[in-house]
């Protein structure tokens, strides 16, 4: 774990974004494991996901094979899942919060438009960006695209975000819990690992193991005394 780096400029007059991750960040489950046990799959996708979150498996690899598992699944089923997902206790405490400082809010997630759109317009988050999952004629095809299927792409789209609201990385504050999210973690000026897997926790400044966002506003509010 890294100690409190002076790479977070505390100026106030200065612009801030937070970047989250969805899966058991923002939600407190794993989309595609959800939808995977809709389509019969959720033993094997889980399996594959848990992997992937520990860093065992390439992710591309990972995210390939899991969204080729959803084939089939019509599409009222997969958004019926998506409407049943549980909100992470203190999830729309710490958005609201850190928009009354005035940071910018970001959702990048591997995980697929279907869930992430619904969840980002639900916890009011300013940018939302993850995969697609391809759909033809009301069912999954198991295909996936969009900005999020390398391994190192969160990476570029936070410095994306970034760009775009006039905010250096040393201002912005990442929050994950997988082994995808070590990119951002060394770009980003402050990291904070939540009910992360042990991969992720060497590259953060702080580690929250208790399941409730809202243990997160002390760290933000000590950052913003310093």
């Amino acid at each position: 774990m890294n100690s409190t780096d002076n790479n977070f400029n505390n100026d106030k007059g200065r612009k801030k974004l937070i970047v989250f991750d969805m899966d058991s960040t923002l939600i407190d489950a794993e989309c595609i494991d959800k939808l995977a046990e809709a389509a019969g799959a959720g033993e094997e996708v889980s399996e594959i996901t848990e992997q992937a979150m520990e860093g065992d498996i390439d992710y591309k690899e990972s995210l390939v094979k899991r969204a080729q598992l959803l084939e089939g699944t019509e599409i009222e089923t997969a958004q019926e899942v998506i409407r049943s997902l549980p909100i992470m206790p203190g999830a729309k405490e710490l958005v609201y919060y850190v928009k009354s400082l005035g940071y910018k809010t970001a959702m990048i997630s591997s995980g697929f438009t279907l869930a992430t759109d619904y969840i980002g317009n639900l916890l009011d988050i300013d940018h939302v960006v993850s995969n697609e999952l391809v759909i033809d004629n009301g069912y999954i095809t198991g295909e996936v695209r969009g900005p999020l299927t390398e391994q190192d792409s969160k990476k570029y789209v936070f410095e994306q975000i970034a760009q775009m609201n006039s905010v250096h990385p040393e201002n912005c504050i990442a929050v994950g819990d997988g082994a995808n999210d070590i990119c951002v973690f060394k770009k980003a000026g402050y990291s904070i690992a939540f009910n992360s897997k042990p991969i992720l926790q060497q590259y953060a400044n702080v580690v929250i193991t208790r399941k409730d966002l809202r243990a997160i506003i002390p760290v933000i509010e000590a950052l913003n005394m310093e």
